[in-house]
């Protein structure tokens, strides 16, 4: 597919800011005259074709945010959903709310569908199938701002809200190891999910750190599936050599090993340790109750929203994208408590 010109690119080659280009398009006073020339003759050389909606919000602001995530069942995404809403009615934005259930081609639809509606930006956490980012990278090229949370591009540059996985990951697996596991399993999400990597990442660093023999056969990779977390667990614990401790990259797939370890008639904590992330309310209902790192969900939620608005509102933000990076912390739970280590 051929570059579109974007009003970036028109920046970049002029080494001048977006918001001195889009000022020097609508002919403002404060931009001097070879200036505006400059910018003009380029933006005809290279055949620029101005945004029509973004064109059309100049006109009249919609003043809507289009947020797309894997799956509202989530308490994480939820929860994240609504610090964004809350900013941004504070802010006097509203919002079109869509999830994919974890498919791409519904990602896809989701995206156009809420580019046909005149939305003003995006905030998304892409599905767990996303491999192609086209559609994100047809936004950014048309200057529509994007925002990503939790799950996100690395090769697509545009402010993010993260937590910091790796350091999570690696406390949390410490504390098993200091808990007196020693040989630990680490079930992820799909290979292909930036948060899931970066927490194996995590849990790599604090074996090696700790002097563990690291062994491939203990990591399992899976879809964000309650069957297939019990499946998982249950091909690790007929190895010859099964784990003593369990980090999970959810609670929803940890909620799926402990199921598997109950029919097993495996004991928790005594004989195998878990660990989890997302600290959602059924950890402290299941049995026994579930150690979890928890996110600043709704804090996340604000930011990514804040950070978007910044976007619209000032265009020569999209020349510095920040990438915002939150601090967990790992709440334990009986779990992951051995009373003698």
């Amino acid at each position: 597919m051929a570059h579109q010109v974007t009003i970036k690119d028109l920046a970049r080659h002029l080494n001048i800011s977006v918001a001195t280009v889009s000022r020097a398009m609508r002919d403002m006073p404060e931009i001097k005259a070879e200036t505006r020339d400059a910018v003009l003759k380029l933006a005809k050389e290279w055949d620029y074709q101005p945004n029509l909606l973004a064109t059309n919000l100049v006109k009249s602001r919609t003043k809507t945010i289009g947020v797309i995530v894997p799956d509202l069942a989530y308490h994480f995404f939820a929860s994240v959903v609504k610090g964004i809403e809350e900013e941004a009615i504070a802010r006097g934005y509203s919002l079109l709310l869509t999830q994919t259930s974890e498919l791409y081609e519904r990602e896809l639809t989701n995206v156009q569908n809420l580019s046909r509606g005149q939305v003003e930006g995006f905030i998304v956490s892409i599905s767990q199938e996303t491999t192609d980012f086209e559609h994100l990278k047809r936004l950014q090229r048309k200057g529509i701002p994007l925002v990503f949370f939790d799950r996100d591009a690395d090769e697509i540059d545009v402010p993010k809200v993260m937590v910091d996985n790796v350091g999570a990951a690696y406390e949390a697996t410490k504390h098993l190891i200091e808990n007196g596991s020693k040989r630990i399993a680490f079930l992820a999400g799909p290979s292909n999910v930036t948060v899931s990597n970066l927490r194996q990442s995590g849990y790599e660093q604090a074996m090696k750190d700790s002097g563990l023999a690291l062994d491939e056969t203990l990591v399992v990779h899976g879809n964000y599936n309650l069957q297939q977390a019990i499946d998982l667990t249950n091909e690790l614990f007929e190895l010859k050599n099964p784990p003593d401790g369990l980090v999970v990259v959810s609670d929803r797939l940890a909620v799926g090993a402990i199921v598997a370890l109950r029919k097993r008639n495996i004991r928790i904590p005594e004989d195998v340790a878990i660990v989890s992330f997302n600290d959602e309310p059924i950890c402290s209902i299941v049995t026994p109750t579930l150690s979890s790192v928890a996110q600043p969900t709704f804090e996340m939620g604000k930011m990514a929203i804040t950070l978007l608005i910044n976007q619209i509102e000032n265009p020569e933000s999209l020349d510095k994208p920040e990438v915002k990076v939150f601090k967990t912390e790992l709440k334990m739970r009986e779990s992951s408590l051995r009373v003698n280590k």
